[in-house]
């Protein structure tokens, strides 16, 4: 099987190529940083670094540089977007273009090289702020476009519209997962999301600050249980269906997951500083619990918890 990855040198997309070289798949790497990605992946075989900037739509070489002996056989994950939330609200214009226009390049290049599956990598935001509990694919709620922060929500909730366009009028085998926030070895230090920080702190042995009241509460998921997901959709996700990823047993706030930190690793404490919480980014407060029923009635089923995700992703730093 050949996998092309764009975003290959993010976060996920760094442990599919991996994971997907490690049992043999010829994959190719797509990334903007050429140099970059050879260094990341220096040493692993079967992987084969293209540059491509997916904002900007592929030219006619590029099938032939993708290396594809059996274009029907191959499959296509798209991985590449921003994910700082600083970013969403600094760069809210590159954030939309990124996401929307590099979705309409990706498909593109599926539907005139006729790749046989592409898997997109949407987000929970697109729910909004949906009432039920839990939430299933079919249930949203409130999202205001005018808000300078939903240019990532909002973003991809357009690329999944046009995965369905894709599905429907030309017949690409599109499949949306949707992810709840994923994390694990691979997180770089100093990533600004609230995880990161945490993290950050426990190693460094000084105390959690949380910038709001901790009330948001979601699932998470390890990065492994992610990557096999997206797995289990390339080989059996319904063209134009979508699909939670997440963790439910992980459902709690961010103040029980840092006080479950600090619990774990003393002498950490947690401290609510809210000076300059509006400048941050974040997502405003709301509450998700994921229903992962249509995604496990495919055979999948998560299988690390928080306090572990956390624990390896601390040992990787340690271990540099």
């Amino acid at each position: 099987m050949t996998y092309i990855v764009t975003g290959s040198t993010g976060l996920i997309g760094a442990a599919l190529l991996k994971a997907l070289a490690a049992r043999g798949d010829h994959v190719v790497a797509a990334a903007r940083n050429v140099e970059k990605a050879k260094r990341l992946f220096a040493g692993l075989k079967g992987i084969d670094v293209v540059e491509w900037d997916v904002t900007r739509p592929f030219d006619k070489s590029l099938q032939s540089r993708l290396s594809l002996p059996s274009p029907s056989g191959a499959c296509l994950i798209h991985a590449a977007a921003e994910t700082a939330s600083r970013g969403f609200v600094e760069r809210p214009v590159e954030t939309i273009a990124t996401i929307v226009d590099g979705t309409r390049n990706v498909l593109e290049l599926a539907r005139t090289a006729r790749i046989g599956k592409v898997v997109f990598l949407s987000t929970m935001e697109v729910y909004g702020a949906p009432t039920s509990d839990p939430v299933a694919e079919g249930d949203f709620g409130v999202l205001d476009p005018a808000a300078v922060r939903s240019s990532y929500p909002e973003a991809k909730r357009l690329a999944e519209n046009l995965c369905a366009a894709y599905a429907k009028e030309f017949g690409v085998d599109v499949t949306i997962a949707r992810l709840t926030q994923t994390f694990g070895p691979g997180v770089v230090r100093g990533d600004t999301r609230v995880f990161a920080q945490f993290a950050e702190a426990v190693l460094e042995k000084r105390d959690i600050v949380l910038h709001t009241e901790g009330r948001t509460a979601r699932c998470y998921c390890y990065i492994d249980d992610a990557v096999s997901a997206i797995l289990t959709l390339a080989a059996k996700g319904a063209p134009g269906e979508a699909y939670n990823v997440a963790n439910p047993a992980t459902f709690c706030t961010i103040r029980e997951m840092a006080d479950m930190l600090a619990a774990a690793h003393p002498p950490t404490r947690v401290v609510v500083d809210l000076a300059g919480a509006a400048g941050r980014g974040y997502a405003p407060e709301f509450r998700m619990r994921l229903s992962t029923a249509k995604l496990e009635a495919l055979g999948w089923k998560p299988r690390t918890g928080l306090l572990d995700a956390y624990d390896n992703l601390i040992a990787s730093w340690r271990e540099g």
